[in-house]
């Protein structure tokens, strides 16, 4: 890879951290000492965070439409992010919290979708698909980040003031990226075959979008409350912080190699052994609350919940390599639609229960789920192609 094709990626992998490990997930570090200071319940943290879910379902959505003026869509959509960041420590009212949470998912579905799609599209062109892995470490790169900022800062100047010092961090990102990007020139999309959206949907396969789908419901109760629940374990409360950090560490090389994986095993081999990964990384603190357990259960976590999107997101590239907008829009408006549903049933079973340990072992099962319909939709696919196969007439060679 050369200057600019690494200045490309760099600044794709910047985009992400804006948009998922701060935007998004810097949520998950704050939310204890938000509930402390302002005294809101578990479930009304569920609320915030569909908020944002909800707002990525239509960001994610919404980008599978925009076909022309993508990297100015994608650079605004940054600065309304950032913006989204900001007045969260500037302004104090849950009603506008709300809002800004909302704006920031809608921002944050943009940005995940275009940056894929031109990035993506960018390593495609230049024969550089194998490092579209590095790619996905943004989402990593990003929750590490906040991890080890949002303790040191809020010691200062309270979680208004990581906020704020988030987000500043974030416009700086920006400003890398504009300036790595300025010879980027995206071409426009435009439908040439009116029939190209049936053609996608009909060799999609469906199977793969509900499973991800459930993965996004069952996975998102984790990244949600993962930090909230460590720090309610008075035996480790001090550990709180450390955890997040561990997933944003092993996310960050997680991506990668999934991907070399990819490039040895089958899709679905490897997408079986991360679903089973995750979903012991998610029922440890059930069962264990020692310092390793939880340790370990964020290790997992992280290693995993990257890996699936990437795994996933290939996989899907490589059945239809020149539709990525596309493909990437309807998996993740699928994966969105799961995250909105989450936080707010976690809520709900943690105040009826009145422990964050049913909330842990629904968001198991459903990944559980996810990759039973995951396998199941497989075989029969499977099955189906080979009763076709073996229908067709065979060809002989007819005599002059």
């Amino acid at each position: 890879m050369n200057r600019q094709h690494i200045g490309i990626l760099f600044g794709g992998v910047l985009l992400l951290v804006v948009a998922m490990g701060i935007s998004r997930f810097a949520f998950t570090p704050i939310l204890p000492f938000m509930r402390h200071d302002v005294g809101f319940s578990f479930e009304v943290a569920g609320f915030l965070a569909s908020s944002n879910y909800i707002g990525y379902f239509i960001g994610a959505l919404w980008a599978g439409f925009i076909n022309r003026q993508k990297k100015n869509f994608l650079l605004l959509s940054v600065v309304l992010n950032v913006l989204s960041v900001v007045l969260m420590g500037i302004i104090e009212i849950y009603s506008v919290w709300l809002v800004l949470r909302l704006i920031a998912g809608i921002t944050g579905g943009l940005i995940f979708v275009l940056t894929c799609s031109i990035v993506m599209d960018y390593l495609a062109k230049h024969s550089l698909t194998k490092w579209s892995g590095y790619l996905f470490g943004g989402i990593g790169l990003g929750i590490a980040i906040s991890g080890l900022l949002v303790p040191v800062i809020e010691v200062r100047f309270a979680w208004q003031g990581t906020w704020i010092g988030l987000g500043i961090l974030s416009a700086v990102f920006l400003v890398v990226t504009y300036i790595l990007w300025r010879d980027l020139h995206v071409q426009d999309s435009v439908k040439t075959a009116k029939s190209s959206d049936a053609k996608m949907t009909k060799g999609f396969m469906p199977w793969l979008i509900v499973a991800y789908g459930f993965e996004g419901l069952g996975y998102i109760i984790t990244g949600t409350f993962l930090v909230d629940i460590i720090h309610n374990i008075p035996s480790l409360q001090a550990y709180s912080s450390y955890s997040w950090v561990i997933v944003g560490v092993a996310a960050i090389p997680s991506a990668p190699v999934w991907t070399v994986l990819l490039e040895k095993f089958s899709a679905i081999k490897i997408l079986f052994f991360a679903y089973i990964l995750q979903v012991i990384g998610i029922l440890l603190p059930v069962f264990s609350q020692t310092v390793w357990s939880v340790l370990l259960s964020s290790f997992l976590f992280g290693l995993t919940f990257v890996g699936i999107v990437t795994l996933t997101t290939s996989y899907a590239r490589q059945l239809f390599p020149t539709q990525s907008g596309p493909v990437v829009s309807l998996l993740t408006t699928f994966y969105a639609f799961g995250q909105i549903i989450g936080p707010i049933i976690a809520g709900q079973l943690v105040a009826v229960y009145s422990s964050y340990k049913a909330a842990l072992v629904f968001a198991g099962v459903i990944v559980f789920f996810a990759l039973i319909v995951m396998l199941c939709g497989r075989w029969i696919t499977v099955k189906r192609q080979a009763t076709v196969d073996n229908a067709l007439p065979i060809k002989t060679q007819s005599s002059p």
